[in-house]
């Protein structure tokens, strides 16, 4: 669930992947790699993500609905 919240709050946003990652300090490929799902966030990302998107972990998770 966690690769689909973070591409729908991103197209959300109008951003793409590699705006999206100079805001994080991550490169375009680890985005990439997240919505795909053939790399999952760590701890510390998720929380970058969460305050970036301003979502709960449980959101990007996909424990809960929005």
């Amino acid at each position: 669930m966690i690769k689909t919240r973070i591409k729908e709050l991103r197209e959300e946003k109008g951003l793409s992947q590699t705006k999206l990652a100079a805001e994080l300090g991550l490169n375009q490929r680890t985005v990439s790699n997240y919505e795909t799902g053939s790399l999952e966030p760590n701890i510390q990302t998720i929380k970058k993500l969460c305050e970036y998107f301003g979502v709960s972990a449980d959101y990007l998770l996909g424990l809960e609905e929005f």
